[in-house]
């Protein structure tokens, strides 16, 4: 029996334990309380009222000052607590709980000890959940992709090809696969994709957020791998004993992308505060948005020459192609010569956003039974369903490793060819209707763990996570190729050799019920497009198990020293395997429909990890030294892939005063490849590139043109007159490799922060980062290849370029490997001010400023380094590097009344073609985009339990800049934010 045959056979019976969680941890009282009744019913008898502990802070960084208000949260009521020993050493065992402004010890993102404020020398953002509510977003990542230090290389809700509705997050452009998420410090589950994998931001309820914290470093030391750019923790409200439901709804000016949410959560305290069952759920659905109901997306524009091409040269009626003439069919059975009006807009038939529904659900529970054991168990649960749609299905061949004919040959004697010749044939399939892409994702992450005092300040936290995700995808109109061929009359001289040409067979459909002789020069009647019409439909699981065990202690030693400090330790081991399955439909695995070819695949890893970390404070409060310390970490991994590897990190923190502080660290990264990158399958997607033989894409390569229109030649191709049938678009080969080595890389980080305390309120820090990583994986653009092997620059290219007999482009290879090394680096400058005017008035100002310094990559071992510094792609495959991002907001409060001004920017950028930057002056049209900004407004009244909040989205309703992407005109990944136009939202909440 095989891994994954095995892992079948558990799972149900793993899926019933985890939903027995919840009722589990609600049991632990009636246990406790029979476990205690002895011991604690004298106490009880002489219990007396207490006011509830004072609701707790969260963690200061140096983006925020000590008065920035705490994160919203509901009020929590008086309960009457038990006065005995076990409760009162219970309570001060949690996080300190210090009024504001005092010396706050917390445990930030970036270190398992406790440090003071403004001590860590990790550069770390918090985020509070009332910084997410007043944006009016319904899920994380389109809150977190305002953050400068968020890149454009994740998916959101613009991703409307392939992308399923699912919103992955990176940091400093390094890609989802180098940042790692958090939930409270513990691993989630991820979405499971076939091609890529990451956490998913929708199946998180923004209202179960207390706040979300950002390390700006590489944090492999700490928490595993995959946490090369930097972590993304987010901190959950817990001990909540009151309730709340919030109802939320917007529209465009333009009345479409409708989108409706309501959340609700309820908390209950017992047994005298030692425990609390949380519930918290969510249900939010977005209506979407097509193509052709925004005038700047309404036409796609296919190529950047002085004479662009706009829409697909595959149509409807079909384009034939010939040794030297272009023809389309009259819809009669007749051929007619080849025009451009003839060529079909796609973008009226395909969405612009996605239309999704999502629904989630969490359950929160811990009990303390001393203060040597708490018990907690936290399980998310998440059903998210997602609509697209894209225009009808091309008939181009079939794709590799299919046996069927990779290209169309309409022989000469075919009723209505008066070419005279063989033809290619391309033919949009509009008589299966446009194609309609459904995504349905349940994901599950269950958590359920202990921690407590061992003895003499040493703490311990063991916890098991178990995720799981299983995704549904269907896809309507991509048709049966050997169905269509048969209905068609057309028939391999050689069956079984995908290279055939094929010969008119007017007999074809004697015999198969439901086949209707048809011409392929004519439209296929109701019947026959029933007939060969298709719908497919794949499914895929990953899984995760994670066992993590840590001790630490901070006080472990004092410095015997005056003005010394404490030594802090904590060592812990963690071992985790994931797994990832791929079931494509049958059909599709067979090559038999017209869409991508994809084979099944499965695989996984597991890893035993053992790391340190310690953190000395060498001198505190003394002259020069209000605070001296320094911190290392340490991590052995041992990869049942990949062996074993151990990766560093150190860092300083120097505080001469208690007004500023300096902070530094140098760490280094090792990244296995993800389960997706190793094991996805392969696919062909119509990636945005052109072939460099194309007649108007050859003259814009300058003084290369002689050498591309040379190359050209020696396979046969005139580049002077050959037409390329990819309209901007070449199909291409991407997925998993097996072959894949993991990366390696090293950080360093340096900065400052002043904290005036003559300046009431006032934070400002600013930090110099740098990452390199070398063995990169990632697979090579379309383009590059394409233009590696045309210009001579890499000429090994080459051989991932395959041309059918006419010279049409068949596939590009462009599978997972280990590039060149990526480097980047920049300055982040971050200010808080909250300052009092009157009374009742008082303002709020914060500011997130990114300067990229420098990025490059390096696409080949050994070969040149490109710089992309305020560049981006103009086709696809690639990411945006603008040299300059802000994100600002400016609140005022008045009593019961507040109103928030947010500001984006986005300094403008100049295109490249994937490898060097592009100039009008070799022929393009345009070459660079200018620079943007998207305002938001808010405005908030608190009216006792209630809270109304109104807001307008993207206030001057500017439309994203225009990009040549073959697709929406724009980049989702850069411009998402300003897809859907000025959006007006009502939000009305409650607390009880």
């Amino acid at each position: 029996m095989s891994q994954t045959d095995r892992l079948k056979q558990r799972m149900p019976l793993s899926f019933k334990l985890l939903y027995a969680l919840p009722v589990f941890a609600a049991g632990v009282p009636a246990i406790a309380d029979a476990a205690t009744a002895a011991s604690t019913s004298a106490s009880h008898a002489h219990a007396t009222p207490a006011k509830a502990a004072a609701k707790k802070h969260t963690g200061r960084v140096v983006t925020r000052p000590a008065t920035v208000a705490p994160a919203v949260a509901a009020p929590v009521a008086a309960t009457p607590v038990s006065n005995t020993v076990a409760n009162r050493t219970i309570r001060q065992a949690r996080a300190a709980q210090t009024a504001e402004g005092g010396t706050e010890a917390v445990t930030v993102t970036g270190s398992f000890l406790r440090q003071g404020r403004n001590t860590s020398p990790n550069p770390v953002q918090i985020i509070s959940a009332k910084d997410i509510q007043q944006t009016g977003v319904t899920n994380v990542g389109d809150f977190l992709q305002r953050m400068p230090s968020i890149g454009s290389s994740g998916r959101g809700n613009a991703d409307t090809n392939g992308g399923a509705g699912i919103s992955c997050t990176d940091i400093r452009n390094l890609g989802s696969s180098r940042a790692l998420v958090l939930i409270d410090g513990k691993r989630l589950t991820q979405s499971g994709d076939s091609t890529s994998s990451c956490v998913d931001m929708n199946t998180i309820p923004v209202m179960a957020i207390q706040s979300i914290e950002i390390l700006k470093d590489g944090g492999s030391e700490l928490y595993g791998a995959d946490a090369v750019s930097g972590v993304i923790n987010i901190k959950l409200r817990h001990n909540i004993n009151t309730g709340g439901i919030n109802m939320r709804g917007n529209i465009t000016q333009r009345g479409d992308n409708r989108t409706g949410l309501i959340s609700a959560y309820k908390g209950w305290n017992f047994d005298h505060d030692r425990g609390n069952i949380t519930l918290t759920g969510q249900y939010d659905t977005q209506g979407g948005v097509m193509m052709k109901d925004r005038a700047w997306s309404r036409v796609a524009q296919a190529t950047n020459g002085m004479n662009p091409s706009y829409g697909s040269i595959i149509s409807t009626s079909g384009t034939f192609f010939g040794s030297e003439n272009t023809y389309n069919s009259n819809n009669n059975g007749g051929l007619v010569p080849y025009a451009a009006a003839n060529r079909y807009n796609y973008n009226k038939d395909t969405s612009l956003l996605n239309n999704t529904q999502n629904a989630s659900l969490m359950g929160d529970a811990h009990y303390d039974f001393s203060k040597h054991f708490t018990l907690y168990s936290n399980v998310m649960y998440s059903h998210k369903t997602s609509w697209t749609q894209m225009a009808p299905m091309p008939a181009t061949g079939s794709v590799a490793p299919s046996t069927l004919p990779s290209a169309i040959l309409i022989p000469t004697d075919y009723p209505g060819n008066t070419s005279g010749e063989e033809l290619q044939m391309y033919r949009r399939m509009g008589e299966f209707g446009n194609r309609k892409s459904e995504t349905a994702i349940d994901s599950l992450t269950a958590k359920v763990g202990a921690s407590g005092e061992i003895v003499a300040g040493w703490m311990y936290d063991a916890s098991f996570t178990y995720g799981s995700t299983m995704a549904s995808f269907q896809t309507s109109g991509v048709g049966d190729y050997s169905k269509l061929l048969r209905e068609w009359g057309l028939s391999a001289v050689t069956p079984g050799d995908s290279g055939s040409a094929l010969y008119y067979n007017p007999t074809s459909c004697l015999g198969y019920t439901g086949c209707v002789q048809s011409s392929v020069l004519s439209p296929l009647s109701g019947d026959a497009a029933e007939y060969a019409n298709y719908t497919e439909h794949d499914n895929s699981h990953y899984m995760m198990r994670d066992f993590n065990a840590r001790i630490h202690n901070d006080h472990v030693v004092h410095m015997p020293y005056k003005g010394g400090g404490d030594l802090g330790i904590a060592l812990g081991m963690e071992h985790r395997g994931e797994q990832l399955s791929y079931r494509p439909d049958p059909l599709i695995a067979q090559g038999g429909s017209l869409t991508n070819t994809v084979l099944p695949t499965s695989g996984g890893f597991d890893v035993s990890e053992a790391y340190l970390e310690g953190n000395l404070t060498l001198l505190h409060n003394v002259p020069f030294a209000k605070n001296l310390s320094i911190d290392g970490q340490g991590r052995f991994s041992s990869y049942n892939t990949f062996g074993n590897t151990y990766n560093w990190k150190a860092g300083i923190n120097w505080a001469p005063t208690r007004d500023v502080a300096f902070r530094g660290t140098l760490g280094t990264s090792y990244r296995q490849p993800s389960v997706s990158e190793m094991y996805g399958g392969t696919l062909m997607s119509y990636v945005g590139a052109s072939d460099p033989c194309d007649m108007s894409q050859v003259t814009t390569y300058g003084a290369r043109q002689a050498t591309v229109v040379a190359n050209c030649m020696k396979q046969g191709i005139n580049a002077n007159t050959f037409q390329a049938s990819g309209s901007g678009q070449v199909p291409t080969l991407i997925g998993g490799s097996s072959k894949l080595r993991p990366e390696i890389g090293r950080t360093y980080t340096f900065g400052a922060t002043f904290t005036p305390h003559w300046v009431r309120g006032l934070s400002t820090s600013a930090s110099f980062w740098h990452y390199r990583v070398s063995d990169t994986i990632s697979s090579l653009s379309t383009q590059y290849v394409l233009d590696g092997c045309y210009t001579g620059s890499s000429p090994g290219m080459c051989q991932n370029v395959t041309r059918l007999a006419n010279g049409q482009i068949n596939t590009v290879s462009a599978l997972n490997a280990n590039l060149g090394s990526l480097t980047t680096s920049g300055v982040d400058w971050d200010l808080s001010y909250r300052f009092r005017v009157t009374d009742e008035d008082w303002f709020q100002v914060e500011n997130n400023f990114q300067r990229l310094v420098s990025y490059k990559q390096q696409m080949v071992p050994g070969g040149p380094h490109y710089n992309y510094l305020g560049s981006i792609t103009y086709k696809s495959q690639g990411t945006s590097n603008p040299t300059v991002r802000d994100y600002a907001t400016l609140t005022w409060h008045h009593n019961n009344f507040s109103m928030t001004y947010m500001m984006q920017y986005m300094s403008g950028m100049h295109w490249n073609d994937g490898t060097n930057r592009i100039y009008k002056s070799d022929g393009y049209g345009r070459d660079k985009t200018p620079a943007m900004i998207l305002q938001d407004l808010t405005f908030n009244y608190n009216l006792k339990r209630w809270n109304f909040q109104f807001e307008v989205q993207n206030l001057m309703d500017k439309t994203p800049p225009f990009l040549v992407n073959t697709s929406s005109n724009s980049n989702d990944s850069t411009y998402g934010g300003w897809y859907a136009g000025r959006t007006f939202l009502l939000q009305a909440g409650m607390t009880f």
